[in-house]
């Protein structure tokens, strides 16, 4: 009963942040790709194997201090802010201490809650890194919004911020693996929506996870562009410069976490989805936790947006690692 009396209100408070997606996704129409351009990328890129695409160099200029650990972004995009990557560093008191990889959410308002999630981590022994994803916090480009680049009706930019994202925390990783006299051996990942999307694609190339919590994380890329409610004009776009569903199946392998199986135990996988959730609907995420074998699914009832779902994730995350 109570799930069904949420139900209206998370519908309500969807379609309000919706409503703010449709009027970004309206400032950037004219970015929209052309059927031409979408069609040179998938035949550059549409081949290759997942470690191709997501291939690491080693990292350039890095620097920590001051709390911050900042090096050159391996995928420039000729923004100047989004082509140097950052990350808030919040370490343990031990240097070799496991570190969890905070990954935001899609235009995410705010860092308080993550600032308030790596005191707790702190506080149990965790290092924890925050990445400012692409287009996001600090890597914002001048005379655009937050994060207001990283999903527009522009499907080539979109493929190449998560790109992006993936290759640079993997950098991070190997940056974090030589820290201190031994470096961080072990690593997690909690990740929201956005970042649940790109930390998936993160533990198909990387084993070193402890535990993967993935909280409504974007899995089914046909539908997030066809039939997600906060893809409306961005549909409205593609349409109108001839673009049809299923123009970038070919391309799946590489970007969507249905396509792949994480390197980790998949015991250790935590999937979290909200009963009303149209944006990552939860029968998504039941399939896949069905190839996923062997990782739980933890259903809450609300939307897309909200904070029951991080509350429950972080539940079960502290009953792993508190015990």
């Amino acid at each position: 009963m109570k799930a069904l009396v949420n139900r209206p209100l998370s519908w309500l408070v969807d379609g309000t942040m919706c409503n703010m997606m449709h009027a970004i996704q309206w400032r950037r129409r004219a970015d929209a790709c052309s059927v031409t351009n979408l069609e040179r990328y998938l035949a550059e890129c549409g081949g290759q194997s997942r470690e191709q695409y997501y291939r690491m160099p080693p990292a350039q200029r890095p620097s920590l201090k001051n709390g911050w650990i900042e090096w050159d972004s391996p995928r420039t995009t000729g923004h100047p802010e989004n082509d140097r990557v950052r990350v808030r560093f919040f370490p343990a008191r031990n240097k070799n201490a496991p570190t969890v990889l905070l990954l935001h959410a899609l235009m995410s308002a705010s860092d308080i809650g993550y600032r308030r999630l790596a005191a707790w981590f702190n506080s149990n022994g965790w290092s924890v890194a925050f990445p400012h994803l692409p287009y996001h916090y600090s890597r914002t480009p001048r005379r655009t919004w937050n994060g207001e680049l990283a999903i527009t009706a522009d499907l080539v930019r979109n493929a190449e911020g998560i790109r992006q994202g993936v290759i640079e925390l993997r950098q991070l990783m190997a940056l974090l693996r030589t820290r201190g006299t031994r470096g961080t051996r072990e690593f997690a990942i909690v990740g929201t929506s956005y970042g649940g999307w790109t930390g998936a694609l993160l533990s198909f190339l990387e084993a070193d996870f402890r535990f993967v919590a993935l909280v409504q994380p974007i899995v089914n890329m046909d539908k997030a562009v066809w039939e997600s409610p906060g893809s409306a004009v961005m549909r409205r776009e593609l349409r109108r410069r001839g673009h049809s569903r299923g123009n970038t199946a070919r391309f799946d392998h590489l970007v969507s976490p249905l396509h792949g199986v994480p390197l980790c135990d998949p015991s250790s996988i935590l999937l979290t989805g909200g009963l009303h959730d149209r944006i990552s609907p939860i029968e998504d995420l039941a399939r896949l936790q069905s190839r996923w074998s062997g990782s739980s699914l933890h259903q809450v009832p609300q939307g897309h947006f909200g904070y029951a779902a991080l509350r429950e994730t972080m539940k079960q995350v502290e009953s792993r690692i508190v015990g």
